[in-house]
């Protein structure tokens, strides 16, 4: 089985992320079906397709799209699965929803797009809790020859998206909406809220 032009991927770990375990029990954290901060965004390669330049693998882990798992009631109420669904749990996923993979262990941004890390607001009489428009880069795009992972970054306003990825508050940064590479002057700290850790 192989798609023309997309992967085929299934969720890992189910298509919604909206328990946390507490002590013996689970809590529900919403019953809203339609809220996308609560879809899963990471999946596992079934199949690639037939001409696969990007160095995602069968068996890969992967983020994608919140729409990829994401169910919906259309205007009758009926729940139907996204657009993505195939069959059996399987989805198909275009190479502009897919954002990173992962293999032994280490997160690889896919063409085009970055993960970057907020990083506290040190200002001292500031409501914020993260600096904005800086980051610490996660995973770099590697047609970004000028930028590796760690660098201190700037990106443009409204161009970030937030996931939560193994317990990381990150965000989505697409490579042409990187503005400027900065030097880091030493006091950084990188900012994770305590509900990201908790799941």
């Amino acid at each position: 089985m192989k798609g023309v032009f997309d992967f085929i991927v299934k969720p890992y770990n189910g298509t919604y992320n909206n328990k946390k375990k507490i002590g013996d029990s689970d809590l529900i954290l919403n019953t809203e079906q339609q809220n996308h901060n609560y879809v899963n965004r990471i999946g596992i390669v079934v199949a690639e397709p037939q001409d696969n330049n990007t160095g995602v693998k069968v068996g890969d882990k992967v983020i994608v799209h919140h729409n990829i798992f994401r169910r919906f009631k259309d205007i009758r109420g009926i729940e139907k699965n996204s657009k993505s669904y195939y069959k059996d749990d399987l989805y198909f996923v275009s190479l502009d929803q897919l954002y990173a993979y992962n293999r032994s262990g280490e997160w690889k941004s896919c063409k085009g797009f970055n993960f970057v890390k907020p990083i506290k607001e040190n200002k001292m009489f500031s409501v914020d809790f993260e600096k904005p428009l800086v980051g610490i880069l996660y995973t770099v795009d590697e047609d970004l020859s000028n930028l590796s992972k760690g660098d201190l970054i700037g990106f443009r306003p409204g161009s970030e998206y937030e996931f939560l990825i193994e317990g990381k508050k990150l965000y989505r940064v697409q490579s042409n909406s990187i503005t400027i590479k900065y030097g880091h002057q030493g006091n950084e700290e990188e900012y994770n809220t305590s509900w990201a850790q908790g799941s």
